[in-house]
């Protein structure tokens, strides 16, 4: 499956901002976009713009952590996306943001950016 990487266009916040304390930008970003578009199978539109929220910003604090702990950054990113996938949406989340309880937790922000993305069409 093809993968499209979107370019970012937001250099300073979220995934981007982050990671180029602890990694290559443009790799770490193309590598972020690849894997968590095959794992969620949404829009790469979705994927950019949760990589550019503050969930983005956290996803890159894990891949840094990933990284400490001696990974390489393919790895240090797949451990990311694997332990997010893990975790699953909770009730005070379901509540809020409408996403579907019990839902893997990575999947379900980027649904929901692609669920904003199609709202405000």
């Amino acid at each position: 499956m093809s993968t499209t990487i979107l370019p970012t266009s937001n250099e300073a916040w979220g995934f981007w901002g982050t990671i180029g304390h602890h990694a290559d930008q443009s790799k770490a970003w193309a590598l972020a976009m690849t894997a968590i578009g095959t794992e969620t199978g949404c829009a790469p539109e979705a994927v950019r713009d949760f990589l550019y929220s503050r969930h983005g910003r956290q996803f890159a604090d894990d891949v840094a952590n990933s990284l400490f702990a001696g990974l390489g950054l393919p790895a240090a990113i797949d451990d990311a996306v694997e332990r997010w996938i893990g975790w699953r949406i909770g009730k005070p989340t379901e509540r809020e943001y409408g996403i579907p309880r019990d839902l893997p937790y990575l999947t379900g922000w980027v649904m929901n950016r692609e669920i904003e993305m199609q709202m405000s069409d």
